[in-house]
């Protein structure tokens, strides 16, 4: 196997890869899970197990993929799931291991994440008023979950995120106050905009609250400068008068599909080449089935090469489509 394969139809090579290692969570955001009550999660069985997940990241990462990052659900609901993050930064052609999280065993898990070789983490954190925060996200937890971001800071987890969905109607008003907390936290702070993947299917084109209007209520309070969004990367870079930097992720308003670097690896084996996508190239099976690792990787070299061009150019806003699963099952 060669390096650089993992190219599809418009020319787009894949570096990046994030892994779903759970679709539980216990927190219930309204922008990513369905309603608990009619939920099934997959079973035990289902699930990649550790192993399973190294060998497909030494397959890939022959294959050209540098980077990953860890996701769920909730990651650290994971039973020690550190031991993934050592097995994984300690494959060769792997240059860092990064999480998502909700925050909430940040606090008690980030040291030996730290230790195992986790490189950077992500919290996510989508308001700072704590009933507000209650509503959006499901559950009583908002010291807590800055108790994890000050602790992941604290034993030197870097890059330290933070990411907050921005929708109106529920916090746009906060938008000022969350980007003096993520500079007093020396955090980056990424706002994304709300993306018709919620699995309580709420989303609507007005809730959107875009990139160029978080802008705006940003410099109601601070001077920013643009820096501009690195080729491959999901977040144009704001400075904020010198003391740190935003992001904006913009998949509704400014879509950055044609560079895209991303593959996604569900938790029960399943390898997505676009967050909207509907294929799902069951990775599990094969290994299960026992196939070796040349069958694995051209298996792998052609799904990648069925990538869709992108929501970019995807007409569902006015014609309707066929939705996928919802982003606690895809993998954040």
């Amino acid at each position: 196997m060669q390096s650089g394969l993992l190219i599809d139809r418009r020319g787009r090579i894949a570096r990046k890869l994030r892994i779903s290692v759970t679709d539980r969570c216990n927190f219930a955001c309204l922008f990513c899970m369905p309603d608990k009550k009619n939920i099934k999660f997959f079973r035990d069985e289902d699930l990649l197990t550790f192993e399973e997940i190294h060998r497909i990241v030494k397959i890939m990462t022959r294959l050209g993929i540098t980077k990953v990052r860890i996701t769920g659900g909730e990651p650290l609901l994971r039973k020690n799931v550190e031991n993934l993050v050592k097995m994984v930064a300690s494959t060769e052609g792997i240059e860092s291991v990064d999480m998502t999280t909700n925050g909430w065993y940040l606090g008690e898990k980030a040291k030996v994440l730290k230790e195992s070789g986790l490189r950077g983490v992500t919290v996510s954190l989508h308001s700072l008023k704590r009933e507000r925060f209650r509503k959006i996200s499901g559950i009583d937890a908002l010291d807590k979950v800055i108790s994890g971001i000050s602790k992941a800071r604290d034993v030197g987890l870097s890059p330290l995120k933070i990411n907050t969905v921005a929708i109106k109607g529920y916090n746009e008003d906060e938008i000022p106050m969350l980007v003096e907390f993520a500079m007093e936290m020396n955090a980056s702070l990424r706002f994304i905009e709300f993306m018709p993947l919620d699995g309580l299917g709420i989303w609507s084109q007005d809730m959107v609250m875009t990139g160029q209007e978080i802008l705006e209520k940003i410099r109601q309070n601070y001077r920013i400068s643009q820096v501009g969004r690195a080729k491959g990367e999901t977040s144009s870079l704001w400075s904020v008068e010198g003391r740190g930097t935003i992001g904006l992720i913009t998949p509704i308003s400014e879509p950055f599909c044609d560079d895209c670097d991303r593959l996604r690896l569900t938790s029960d084996g399943k390898l997505l080449s676009c967050l909207f996508d509907v294929e799902y190239h069951d990775v599990r099976s094969m290994l299960r089935q026992g196939k070796d690792e040349r069958e694995i990787a051209r298996f792998i070299v052609s799904s990648v090469w069925k990538k869709p061009d992108g929501i970019a150019y995807m007409p569902w806003v006015k014609n309707g489509w066929e939705r996928p699963r919802s982003m606690n099952a895809i993998g954040g």
